[in-house]
């Protein structure tokens, strides 16, 4: 116990002495944290919209209203040439074009039907999709309520009143949704970047021989290297919850003790595979592309900005392996849903397995001897 302790005080001083590490561990991730979390967002504001309003009727200008009075769009030009539209949609000046043809309300008024088109910039596909979604949304909130409407004026008993309520994040506001992701990612390179980078650089300097020919036992050496790590990446995680609550008001509606437990676990995973990194490789470069390869997939398929039921059967069957994944489901469902033990039993067991697995694995690709 006494070598574990004195290899853990010579790594703190050792993370001291480091310019590049600490601005890595502090800097960066706060930096990163609030970059991200804004940016990385599908909600699409200030969509560029042109409009061709042949009909200029009070119901054309009703539904120009609502998209123009909505904070998403924002009206750039006008026009009663559907050309000028499509020559500013090629142009990329416009990201979508409302096309109201004439006779629109008289058609409505006395068909009970009228046809408008909507043309969309789709050479960014989920862009497109989502212009789309929420130009679809307008006009049927539009036309539901012109139905009630006109209805009314009818005598005819108005329609049923839909009113919808979303659990776990009313306000379907993005960043509560981002924040938890965002942190296990952060989390994720400080265990996997530094625990790795740190072993390989006692390789390049050559205190590793030194280490190595001193008694010390070889799980007190891996003790003392990852403890450090361990504990930084999990005040990371303390912190960077802290300033998700302070800055972005992030609901925490579960058990924080729960959700740190699970978080100990997974860095014992994120360590070990940032040790195993380190005995296959003699220099920091090339420990800091594999890393970044690894940390590449696991984030894409971990769920963070896309479904993982969204992806191929095959891609979920792999997910298995990929602990990201765990964490962020957990992160989320825990911070959101204020979900239990029983809830996340699966992923805590399996996480579990996991670090028993790839610690023994790490320790036993590990050499003492050079």
């Amino acid at each position: 116990m006494r070598n574990i302790f004195f290899i853990i005080q010579k790594e703190f001083i050792q993370i001291k002495r480091n310019k590049a590490m600490l601005p890595i561990m502090i800097v960066m991730p706060i930096l990163q944290l609030i970059i991200l979390v804004n940016a990385a967002t599908f909600e699409m504001k200030n969509i560029r919209m042109f409009v061709i309003d042949k009909d200029m009727s009070t119901v054309s200008r009703d539904i120009v209203s609502k998209f123009s009075g909505s904070p998403f769009y924002k009206i750039t030009a006008s026009s009663f040439n559907i050309s000028d539209g499509e020559e500013s949609l090629k142009k990329g000046k416009t990201d979508m074009v409302l096309v109201i043809p004439e006779h629109f309300e008289r058609n409505l008024r006395n068909e009970n039907k009228a046809n408008l088109q909507l043309l969309v910039n789709a050479i960014n596909a989920a862009t497109a999709g989502l212009i789309n979604a929420y130009s679809v949304s307008i006009l049927l909130d539009y036309n539901a309520g012109l139905v009630a409407k006109w209805t009314n004026l009818s005598g005819k008993n108005q329609l049923i009143n839909t009113r919808y309520s979303f659990w776990y994040n009313p306000e379907l506001n993005y960043k509560n949704y981002m924040v938890p992701g965002i942190l296990v990612m952060l989390v994720t390179i400080i265990g996997l970047f530094l625990a790795g980078l740190n072993i390989v650089r006692e390789k390049e300097i050559g205190t590793i021989e030194q280490i190595n020919i001193t008694p010390i036992k070889k799980y007190q050496f891996i003790i003392g290297k990852l403890f450090p790590f361990w504990l930084i990446a999990l005040f990371e995680l303390a912190f960077g919850l802290f300033l998700g609550k302070l800055i972005f008001g992030i609901p925490m509606v579960g058990n924080l003790f729960l959700l740190f437990s699970f978080a100990a676990i997974y860095l014992i995973v994120v360590l070990s595979l940032g040790l195993f990194v380190s005995t296959v490789n003699n220099t920091q470069q090339q420990a800091m592309f594999i890393t970044w390869f690894f940390m590449v997939i696991f984030i894409l398929m971990s769920g963070l900005f896309t479904p993982v039921e969204s992806m191929p059967e095959w891609a979920q069957r792999i997910n298995i392996i990929n602990p990201v994944a765990y964490f962020i489901e957990v992160m989320r469902m825990v911070l959101l849903k204020g979900s239990g033990l029983a809830d996340i039993k699966r992923q805590f067991i399996s996480i579990s397995v996991y670090a028993v697995l790839i610690l023994s694995f790490a320790v036993w690709r590990y050499r003492k001897v050079t």
